[in-house]
């Protein structure tokens, strides 16, 4: 590190020690800031105290517990791992994790996608991990053409990043078809057999990223994931280097064969998940072998993993399970549905939408969803809450659902009350609305 580096630094964690130590609050992204005012590379003079290097997920959903587990992969080998396990995931954020300690043996890190056109410059990690492409917060971000750019972008200016891309995400696989004729390698995952599921109303991307005529698909996982082809052959998934197959998913969690590309297969479960997070934890897998972690210590991994951090988070309150998930775009809402859906018993839900400015203000987005699939999802009671809950309500009206507006999660706790205990509760969120509701759950009940 040249001298500003150095001083950059020695300031970021100055704030972060006070911040952790004094003020006892969050030192997630205000380390990091205050380090790239001084110093707007020290992301790359703090690159060079990872000794063996570096790995960057990012994608519209499932970037924070993906990222997670593969860190506490990588860590139960032993080694001393960097992460923005908080879901800090812009510059900022990425800084701040980047601060601790002299030497580390790898950073796994988050990155908001069009972050990484300011991170990976510097960072010039070993790999990114690309889950999927979803749109998102349209007024923030864009169409995800703009995405796209921004992402191909970042990795022609670190070359030596090998892409584990989503092979059955068509967005994603345009990113890596554009890398690659760059020079960037690309390492393909997915699902390698029709699940038979119910498709999403409205899918997410349906074109060929070459030519623009509109694929064909022998199945598909969810939105647009799934086995591809463009009827002119300019565009197709991929032969996939990481396959799950075996594939079963109900309310206790997900459980695949996974075979990688020596041909080898192994056995994988989890104690939660749906379908999308087959897909995370295939990634996952990936780049955890990458970096030297074996299946045992994998499948460890997943047996102790407890999220904390409002993601599928389970807490008993009055004697009722509640679990607690964000839903912040038509995909990752469906997907939560989904879940509901597999839950066969009687249940009630919490659905709280917010538009701030992290959520994006314009939330159009909840008349692709499919809320229609609630009707059929043994639901007791529905309540709406948030800055939008009287939108939701209307959607809901128009989806045959009756649903009653409420001002947080102990009103709705509160008005279930008289239920039968073995109905358990869902409470699902936008971004902002998120944090305020796992503080409430953990204010009256205890995680499981």
């Amino acid at each position: 590190m040249n001298i500003r580096t150095r001083a950059a630094v020695a300031a970021g964690r100055f704030v972060s020690w006070g911040l952790r130590n004094v003020a006892h609050r969050n030192a997630s992204q205000l380390p990091g800031r205050v380090a790239l005012s001084l110093d707007s590379q020290a992301i790359a003079g703090l690159s060079t105290k990872l000794i063996e290097g570096s790995i960057v997920v990012c994608g519209t959903n499932g970037k924070t517990t993906t990222n997670n587990v593969l860190a506490a992969s990588v860590e139960a080998t032993g080694k001393r791992v960097l992460c923005n396990r908080a879901g800090a995931n812009m510059a900022a954020g990425v800084t701040a994790a980047l601060l601790p300690g002299t030497t580390a043996h790898w950073a796994v890190l988050e990155a908001d996608e069009l972050s990484t056109v300011h991170i990976l410059p510097q960072l010039k990690p070993t790999y990114l991990v690309l889950l999927n492409l979803f749109r998102d917060q349209l007024d923030r971000a864009g169409e995800i053409d703009h995405i796209q750019d921004v992402l191909v972008q970042a990795l022609v200016s670190s070359p030596q990043t090998i892409l584990i891309a989503c092979g059955d995400d068509p967005l994603s696989m345009g990113v890596a078809l554009r890398a690659q004729q760059s020079g960037v390698r690309v390492c393909t995952f997915g699902i390698g057999e029709d699940l038979h599921l119910p498709q999403d109303r409205v899918p997410e991307a349906k074109f060929c990223q070459v030519c623009g005529e509109e694929l064909h698909y022998i199945y598909r996982s969810y939105a647009q994931l799934g086995k591809f082809a463009c009827p002119h052959g300019d565009f197709a998934r991929p032969e996939l280097d990481f396959v799950a197959t075996n594939v079963h998913t109900d309310r206790n969690g997900i459980s695949f064969t996974v075979t990688v590309p020596t041909g080898t297969s192994y056995d994988l479960h989890a104690n939660f998940g749906g379908i999308y997070m087959v897909y995370n934890l295939i990634a996952a897998y990936a780049a955890a072998s990458f970096a030297g972690v074996n299946a045992a210590t994998f499948q460890k991994t997943l047996d102790e993993y407890h999220p904390q951090n409002g993601r599928l988070q389970r807490f008993m309150v009055q004697s009722r399970e509640v679990t607690l998930n964000l839903a912040k775009n038509p995909t990752g809402f469906n997907q939560n549905l989904s879940l509901l859906a597999a839950d066969e018993r009687s249940k009630h839900v919490f659905i709280a939408i917010n538009d701030n400015f992290n959520d994006g203000k314009d939330i159009s987005w909840i008349w692709d969803v499919d809320f229609e699939r609630l009707a059929q999802a043994h639901c007791v009671n529905v309540y709406c809450s948030g800055l939008r809950a009287h939108d939701i309500q209307v959607r809901l009206k128009y989806a045959g659902i009756q649903a009653h507006v409420v001002s947080n999660v102990q009103e709705f706790m509160d008005g279930i009350t008289s239920s039968a205990l073995d109905q358990p509760a869902y409470v699902l969120t936008n971004y902002s609305a998120l944090w305020p509701a796992k503080a409430e759950l953990e204010s009256m009940g205890e995680h499981i």
